[in-house]
């Protein structure tokens, strides 16, 4: 799998312990007996390395010098013959894999060049801190170029998502007043809260009606992907369009369907077409290409139709004068984006698609994770239960009160997150030349932060394969030097994190909340679930959870 180095490599292994470089991600490691070009290494152990163990910060070479860029372990020097691989091997579907058994092999940082797309990958805290601290005023993160191409091609304006320097800043200062501003949640959290309250309802009614036990106190068994997708796409619409598009019916709509399918669709494709050029893809009519177009096609028709919607409503309440304006109800964020007036109607339009694309696997996925550990972990679903039990009932019926009094909520999203992030990466090309684990890394170079093998370190977390909420409350769950920063990153950071990450965070819980408060959660099965990875991690079977009624 690996057969080309930078280094030379002289290994023999023999049963035993190891050094710190091989528990980076917690697995089994064996004994390694190495000379590298990179350093000497005995009986598993970097030389110059003592002190080191516990936070996996590589010391000074032999000779005390910064390493050079070209010294950094990597997987190869011939992109397309790794890209080969990629597709052979199907490491595209186990990118999160293939980057923790990097990690293992060779250390906590090392470089990758897959086709077109080169890459310096990192794991640990205080690498992460010292990249973001050359991020710039205006960070950026890795161009998606298959949608960049897809905008360009038909014409389309570019939101902040593909945007970079003092334009991507304009716009995004005037997005977060609309998602991230604590005034702004303030106003979309009742209509989140309301399509929570109204799918558990459903919920409810269909144990009733399809499931086992007495009456009042049945269980039902089932895959509970399929409504935590509609759960996801009725949330967003109502957010960002101000509309509820009635999914919750008996018979959901054939079109809504097809936007789950279209964006399940521009997610699997995205992957395979970063590693292409997407204009020879386009020029040569390539079928993974035509695909992700029709898919973004798709998204933005549906999207398209509701801005008009949106458009319509809002004229037809300036057209009634003030007494439309005394009601004082939230439009949503297309709304106020449209009354306020300071993005053109295609900038809303280009925005507004953007959030609804990535506003509906991104926490469907999530909650199908968070209800199987919850299920097979009942002694923390009984603790988050009674916390948000006696929150509820002193909020007085205030979702944003309710979920300010069960940090166990919030820590069991976080704790979801860590084990499960959405997205694999984080990525920032720093503005300065920058030293990481004591190589020299170059201005203008991709560094990616690998958040599954993070998340999953024992050189970050103690007993990191178990599902504790407590652990964001406290220290005593995480490892090395300054504890609390940079391990919890799955909506990024700074003024490049997600931009609907208060969206994403609230609406989560708030299902959570309203799920504990009605149902005890079980699985048949303890096992992990296997996951895969499109441009998200999800599970290659969506696992199947009992709920049984309170």
């Amino acid at each position: 799998m690996r057969s080309l180095y930078t280094r030379v490599t002289v290994c023999v292994r023999t049963q035993g312990t190891c050094g710190s470089r091989s528990r980076l991600c917690g697995v089994a490691p064996q004994r390694a007996f190495c000379m590298t070009a990179a350093g000497t290494v005995a009986h598993g152990k970097l030389e110059g390395r003592k002190g080191a163990e516990s936070t996996g910060v590589r010391k000074r070479g032999v000779d005390g010098r910064v390493r050079s860029f070209e010294e950094i372990p990597h997987t190869g020097r011939s992109g397309w013959i790794n890209l080969v691989k990629f597709w052979r091997e199907d490491r595209f579907r186990q990118l999160h894999k293939h980057m923790e058994r990097t990690f293992n092999t060779l250390g906590p940082i090392y470089r990758e060049h897959v086709g077109t797309h080169s890459s310096v990958n990192i794991m640990l805290p205080l690498d992460i801190a010292e990249l973001f601290r050359a991020e710039g005023l205006h960070p950026r993160r890795m161009t998606l170029q298959p949608w960049a191409t897809h905008r360009e091609t038909r014409q389309h304006s570019k939101g902040v998502f593909l945007k970079n320097g003092e334009e991507w800043r304009a716009d995004r200062l005037l997005l977060n007043k609309e998602v991230m501003m604590s005034a702004a949640v303030k106003r979309f959290l009742p209509l989140l809260d309301e399509v929570a309250t109204d799918f558990c309802r459903m919920l409810r009614a269909k144990v009733e009606k399809e499931g086992r036990g007495e009456e009042g106190k049945r269980s039902l068994t089932m895959d509970p992907s399929p409504d935590l997708f509609r759960f996801a796409l009725e949330a967003s619409c109502h957010v960002i369009y101000g509309e509820r598009i009635g999914l919750f019916s008996s018979s959901p709509s054939l079109e809504s369907q097809k936007f789950i399918w279209a964006v399940e669709r521009m997610l699997a494709t995205t992957p395979p077409l970063l590693y292409l050029p997407p204009r020879l893809m386009l020029l040569v009519g390539a079928p993974l290409w035509t695909q992700h177009a029709s898919a973004w096609d798709h998204i933005f028709s549906h999207a398209e139709a509701r801005i008009q919607k949106g458009y319509q409503r809002m004229c037809s309440s300036q057209a009634r004068g003030s007494e439309a304006a005394a009601g004082g109800q939230y439009t949503g964020v297309l709304g106020q984006l449209m009354e306020k007036g300071q993005l053109s109607l295609d900038l809303i339009k280009a925005n507004v698609t953007e959030l609804m694309a990535g506003g509906v696997d991104t926490t469907a996925v999530p909650l199908q994770f968070a209800l199987f550990e919850l299920g097979r972990n009942p002694e923390v679903q009984e603790r988050v239960r009674q916390q948000v039990r006696t929150s509820w009932a002193q909020a007085g019926g205030d979702p944003q009160t309710a979920l300010q009094g069960a940090p166990l909520l919030k820590g069991t999203l976080k704790e979801i997150l860590r084990l499960y992030p959405v997205g694999t990466t984080v990525q920032r090309y720093p503005v300065k030349d920058i030293v990481l684990q004591n190589y020299h890394v170059p201005a203008g170079t991709m560094v990616q932060a690998c958040l599954y093998p993070l998340g999953r370190s024992a050189e970050v977390f103690n007993d990191p394969l178990r599902f504790e909420p407590g652990r964001w409350g406290r220290e005593d769950g995480q490892r090395g030097e300054g504890a609390g920063g940079f391990r919890s990153l799955a909506f990024g950071f700074g003024a490049r994190q997600c931009v609907g990450r208060r969206i994403a965070e609230n609406e989560m819980q708030l299902l959570l909340m309203h799920i504990l408060l009605s149902f005890h959660l079980s699985v048949s099965s303890s096992e992990d679930l296997e996951t895969t990875c499109t441009l998200i991690l999800q599970p290659q079977t969506p696992p199947r959870i009992t709920f049984s009624k309170l």
